[in-house]
């Protein structure tokens, strides 16, 4: 069947360059009238930037882009916008202390300048929120909405404009899985309306249930082009990373011995909101194990991490690591790592070089500063061993951190964090956005610091991450362990009772049924 003249877009040998990294090599790129277009690639795959050049963001060295045939020069996001074109990026451009409804309209044309005509915009606002069921408060700063909202927040900002072409960078990393759900049935419904969809993932399962055609990156170059239906989860893992990747229980050596080192008695801590999110909190994690955290998105896993890492004070009760209080060990990079959920808020300072990055927690070590003088070649001597051992894919150390892809940002973070082998490893969401190959780097990472004798706490709401690294697993439910299990035989059909709030009996938590881990995701 001819598709020629369903041909919305196309993008014919597009080539970028960035210091050191050849981005886009000659790519080309087709997109059509009503179709979802799954982009897939490893992080530094080149699909990002891509895009990015197609929005306006960065301008290619070479190469042309035609829309409904016509050939275009998109210089900015506004000439973009102007074309139909917008995007949804994997970090979310709202400004956290305006309005939803100021997020949307912020620079949009004014009717009667220089007067904002904010009345007509709310009631265009509440219309597009009721005809897509996105359930959305127009009052409510972005700040207060959780990060699923914001999600929809972004896309409402596209339908304002009548968007015809939509690019949604990583749109299900921070979505639970009936709000990836609900996302697709939008989706669906944006395709039955003509317009066309470019779907960045790193997820095979929803490149095979949502995108008609998916195209593969690798190293800046397309792999191929291919029906969805034509493609297996193997095929696409195979020409995404160039290797098999499958998602299967590691195998790991019983701890030498049990310490406790990581003890929370009675804990109570409120959100940002002054609502209590976790109540009556009691957990152990002993040195050489992985304890895995589930739950749906938004249950207390990030005011846990945050009360353990220091950055959140409790209402109530105590945390304790290697017997000293959390207070009194924050700043101690030997006793604690953590890996948080946000890189780019609190991970990075993403103007800093790489090297600054890494030696953030450790500068004033003697090793790195004399009498008050930071030690330059010192410190790039150990960021480029660590970013030898940790495969950071950076030009050399001296490069903003912002340049990297989100996979080697992630890497600087854990290099960091593990460089001085801490007693406990705090990781939170540390995969979130990440495509297979980085995903597969950070679960050796963890299980190395396990297997050298950490204690790990590895929060995810990716159930067959957490079933696959874990040692054991409790189960967040409103703030509260719903309850407690060994992760080699743990059943996933009682996990996600648990996750939805429903107790299981003695018999069920205590299933020896296997879950399924040996298929590739």
């Amino acid at each position: 069947m001819d598709h020629s003249n369903d041909i919305i877009l196309k993008m014919q040998s597009i080539t970028k360059n960035f210091p050191g990294v050849l981005a886009c090599d000659n790519v080309d790129f087709e997109l059509r009238k009503g179709e979802v277009h799954g982009l897939l690639g490893e992080n530094g795959a080149g699909k990002s930037t891509l895009m990015n050049l197609l929005y306006g963001l960065h301008h290619m060295d070479s190469g042309e882009i035609y829309l409904a045939g016509n050939k275009v020069n998109i210089q900015t996001p506004k000439i973009a916008r102007e074309l139909g074109i917008g995007m949804v990026h994997q970090h979310f451009m709202l400004i956290d202390n305006l309005t939803a409804l100021e997020n949307v309209i912020l620079g949009l044309p004014l009717e009667r300048p220089p007067f904002l005509d904010l009345d007509k915009a709310r009631t265009r606002f509440v219309e597009l929120s009721d005809e897509y069921d996105l359930n959305l408060d127009p009052s409510t700063p972005v700040w207060q909405l959780p990060v699923g909202s914001q999600q929809w927040l972004e896309i409402l900002k596209l339908l304002f404009l009548d968007t015809r072409i939509l690019i949604l960078d990583e749109p299900t990393g921070v979505l639970t899985p009936s709000q990836a759900q609900k996302l697709f049935k939008t989706i669906k419904r944006f395709t039955d309306e003509d317009r066309s969809i470019i779907f960045i993932s790193h997820k095979l399962e929803e490149i095979k249930q949502i995108a008609d055609r998916v195209t593969v990156m690798r190293d800046g170059q397309v792999v191929g082009t291919l029906p969805v239906k034509d493609a297996t989860p193997s095929q696409l893992a195979h020409m995404m990373v160039g290797r098999s990747v499958v998602m299967k229980r590691r195998q790991r050596q019983p701890a030498e011995s049990k310490k406790e080192v990581l003890v929370i008695r009675n804990l109570d801590c409120e959100n940002n909101r002054g609502t209590q999110a976790i109540k009556n909190f009691n957990l152990k994690v002993f040195s050489g194990e992985i304890v895995g955290v589930a739950g749906v998105d938004g249950n207390g896993q990030r005011e846990l991490a945050e009360c353990i890492a220091g950055l959140r004070h409790p209402t109530d009760g105590t945390i304790h690591i290697e017997g000293k209080l959390v207070e009194d060990v924050i700043y101690d990079s030997s006793l604690l790592g953590y890996i948080p959920e946000d890189r780019r808020k609190t991970g990075l300072v993403l103007n800093f070089s790489v090297a600054e990055n890494l030696v953030m927690k450790r500068y004033s070590e003697k090793t790195f500063t004399r009498k008050n003088m930071m030690r330059w070649n010192d410190i790039q001597k150990w960021s480029n061993s660590l970013i030898q051992e940790y495969d950071v894919r950076t030009p050399n150390s001296q490069v903003p951190v912002k340049n990297l892809s989100g996979g080697n940002q992630q890497k600087v973070i854990i290099a960091r964090e593990t460089s001085n082998k801490p007693s406990l490893l705090l990781a939170s969401q540390p995969t979130r956005g990440l495509d297979l190959g980085a995903v597969d780097s950070v679960h050796k990472i963890l299980l190395k610091e396990r297997n050298r004798g950490a204690a790990v706490i590895f929060i995810s709401t990716e159930l067959p991450e957490v079933l696959a690294l874990s040692d054991r697993i409790i189960v967040m439910y409103k703030g509260q362990v719903m309850g407690e299990m060994g992760a080699k035989n743990a059943d996933v059909n009682t996990i996600g009772e648990l996750m939805l709030g429903h107790r299981a009996t003695p018999e069920v938590a205590t299933s020896d049924t296997p879950h399924n881990l040996e298929t590739n995701e």
